[in-house]
C-alpha cells in the first residue's frame, strides 16, 4: 500500500485499482483494570493509571467501479468523544452516499452506533447491505433504535465472500459473532481485525494479555496468537478499531516477540 495523505483524522492509501482509509471516529476512555493477564486479574502496569485511552477508528474501501464499503461504523451518539465520522469522512473526501455496504466485526456500542449520527440522522442514505456474522445478528436485532436497518442484515459465515473481493474472517472470543474481514488486491493484502487488540502499547508484547470485556479470554488470546503470527508471516496489513493512530499498519516479528509497525 502506498500512502497518499495523511492527518490527524484520515490516513488515505492506494493497492493496486482500490483505494483505501483509515477514518477516526474520536476516542474512548476505559478504565484500566480492564486489561487482564491470563488469570483474569489487572495488569499492574496499566492499572497504576486511572484509565486508558482507546482510538475509536472505521475503515473504507473503494474500487474500480465506485461503490464504497465501510468497516465498521464508529459509535455515533454513544459517547461525546466519538461520533465524529461524517466529519471525518468530509476530510476524506468521501461522500457517504459512496458507501454501499458496511460490513460489522461485532455489535459493540463503538462499531454500530455511527448508522446514526449524534444528532440522530441516518448517514449512509443508499447503504444497501450491512454485513454481520451470524453469531452478532441478534445483539444487533436488540438495538431497537436501530431497526430500521434491519432488512439490509446480510449475515455471513468464516470463509464467504461479501463484498467485491472482502471475505469474512471468524476471529472469536472478544464478541457473539467476532468477524474480520480479509481483503486482497493485485498488490498487497489485509486484514480488518475488528477488536483483537485493545491496548496495542501492551498487547502487542505479551499477547497474552486480554481485555475485561471480550467473552471468553482463552480464545480470544489464542485468536490474537494466531493473527499476530500469520500477519507477520505473510506480510499482511492489519487495521483495528483500537490501535494507535494510523489505525493500520504491519505486524513484526523479532527474537520471538512481536511488534506493531504503523503505516
Amino acid at each position: 500500500m502506498i500512502v497518499t495523505s495523511r492527518s490527524n483524522n484520515v490516513l488515505g492509501g492506494r493497492s493496486g485499482g482500490w483505494r483505501v482509509w483509515s477514518l477516526s471516529d474520536g476516542h474512548i476512555e476505559m478504565p484500566a483494570d480492564l486489561l487482564r493477564d491470563p488469570q483474569n486479574n489487572p495488569v499492574p502496569q496499566a492499572a497504576q493509571g486511572s484509565a486508558l485511552r482507546l482510538s475509536v477508528n472505521c475503515f473504507a474501501l473503494a474500487g474500480p467501479g465506485g461503490d464504497g464499503v465501510l468497516i465498521d461504523s464508529g459509535g455515533g451518539g454513544w459517547m461525546p468523544t466519538v461520533g465524529r465520522l461524517e466529519q471525518t469522512l468530509a476530510e476524506a473526501r468521501i461522500d457517504p452516499a459512496s458507501i454501499t455496504a458496511l460490513a460489522l466485526t461485532h455489535t459493540h456500542q463503538d462499531h454500530v452506533q455511527g448508522l446514526l449520527t449524534p444528532d440522530g440522522r441516518v448517514l449512509f442514505q443508499n447503504l444497501k447491505a450491512i454485513m454481520i456474522g451470524e453469531g452478532a445478528v441478534d445483539s444487533f436485532l436488540a438495538e431497537r433504535h436501530l431497526a430500521r436497518f434491519r432488512p439490509l442484515l446480510k449475515p455471513v459465515r468464516n470463509g464467504d465472500q461479501v463484498a467485491g473481493r472482502l471475505k469474512a474472517v471468524a476471529l472469536p472470543g472478544h464478541a457473539p459473532g467476532h468477524t474480520g474481514y480479509a481483503f486482497e488486491t493485485d498488490e498487497d493484502r489485509f486484514l480488518f481485525f475488528g477488536d483483537i487488540v485493545h491496548v496495542p502499547a501492551m498487547q502487542f508484547g505479551d499477547s497474552t494479555l486480554s481485555w475485561g470485556y471480550d467473552d471468553d479470554q482463552a480464545t480470544a488470546r489464542a485468536t490474537r496468537l494466531k493473527v499476530f503470527d500469520d500477519a507477520a508471516g505473510a506480510g499482511i496489513w492489519i487495521a483495528g478499531a483500537h490501535l494507535g493512530w494510523p489505525g493500520i499498519g504491519r505486524v513484526v516479528r523479532k527474537d520471538g516477540a512481536y511488534f506493531y509497525q504503523p503505516a
